[in-house]
């Protein structure tokens, strides 16, 4: 007789744990929510204006990715179960290997359904502005700088996310001393606040001659990306507005006009730049959202006294500020939780795996 007590007893958790889910994110609601939104997209004074019509659709796939994979984890407990009491009536194993297949996708998505329960904060199903800065270390940080935006790249890769840059800084000999970007995406600044913070580095330098061990350190910005410019006002006196050629890759029209901005909001001190765009139009455009992005982020971290939920406390970029460590030296190997198999920390850091970390900030938040 095939043993299936435990495969029996692991379904009825998983139903439970997919109630306890559905509950949360009152899945019957979030129908109702998504008929609307799909009435109003198809309300000629809503899909003629593009900036309406984007942000329904934008509300109307998350929603719909909410239910899609509630929906999803539910059939594969019922088509589990199915083949456990097939596999029961004829006494055979056969199936034995697809009720585990079912579970492990059931697994997974009530894993993907309370983390998204947990992304309750106002702006975190907004795309993220991120801005990384290499601090004490020299060109060991600017290198740090530069692996931690590779970091980020591959992870926003895997998690089919678009990335944009806006502005960059190249370091004296290598890496990056500051990079700007946005990671566009559903829930992008949701899962990516948690990254807020110093990043050190300890490894063997390969800028260093004799060898030794170095430590450096980068700091990571992440802002929401605000869509609404009324959310605060900004007077034109109260911006200085400079411009200049953009560096890099772009061509004659890029290098060699003054298509560059970069805007300083007087009162508060803030300065961003955008150099990604062909024309000094678009630049602006783009640099007015991060700026109102920054403002926004300033106004809630005077809201909030204790938690701080946007901004967080900014520490210096230096020893004992720090919110997580990466150490390659000593050398170790590190078990990657996705596949279970032992890599090389420095591999895990190249390859965008984050996932871990942010799971852990969502449940700890």
């Amino acid at each position: 007789m095939i043993r299936t007590d435990l495969y029996h007893q692991k379904i009825s958790d998983l139903k439970e744990l997919l109630k306890e889910a559905g509950y949360s994110l009152d899945i019957a609601l979030a129908k109702d929510e998504l008929a609307k939104i799909e009435s109003e997209l198809e309300k000629e004074e809503v899909y003629t204006n593009l900036q309406k019509s984007t942000e329904y659709s934008r509300k109307a796939q998350a929603i719909r990715n909410k239910i899609e994979a509630f929906e999803k984890a539910e059939k594969a407990i019922s088509d589990a179960e199915e083949m456990l009491i097939l596999t029961e009536e004829e006494n055979d194993d056969t199936f034995m290997e697809e009720v585990e297949k079912e579970l492990k996708v059931a697994e997974d998505d009530i894993q993907t359904i309370r983390l998204q329960a947990l992304l309750r904060g106002k702006y975190d199903s907004s795309s993220a502005i991120m801005t990384l800065h290499a601090g004490a270390g020299g060109t060991e940080a600017c290198d740090w700088t530069e692996m931690l935006y590779r970091m980020y790249l591959c992870y926003a890769q895997k998690h089919d996310y678009t990335v944009t840059e806006f502005d960059r800084l190249n370091g004296d000999e290598a890496g990056i001393k500051s990079v700007s970007f946005k990671v566009e995406g559903i829930n992008a600044y949701g899962y990516l606040k948690a990254e807020k913070g110093v990043h050190r580095l300890v490894r063997i330098s390969p800028f260093d001659s004799n060898a030794r061990r170095h430590t450096s350190f980068s700091s990571v910005e992440v802002m929401p990306e605000i869509e609404d410019m009324g959310e605060i006002e900004i007077r034109p006196d109260e911006l200085k507005v400079d411009t200049y050629r953009s560096s890099g890759a772009g061509g004659q029209h890029v290098n060699k006009t003054e298509s560059a901005i970069r805007i300083t909001h007087i009162p508060t001190g803030i300065i961003v730049a955008c150099q990604n765009e062909r024309s000094q139009i678009q630049n602006r455009e783009q640099a007015m959202k991060m700026l109102m992005s920054k403002l926004v982020e300033k106004r809630e971290a005077e809201r909030l006294q204790e938690a701080q939920e946007i901004k967080g406390e900014m520490k210096q970029i230096e020893w004992g500020s720090q919110i997580r460590s990466y150490v390659f030296c000593p050398y170790t190997l590190v078990k990657d939780h996705r596949t279970g198999s032992e890599n090389s920390n420095v591999q895990a850091v190249m390859d965008g795996d984050i996932d871990s970390f942010i799971i852990d900030y969502l449940k700890k938040s």
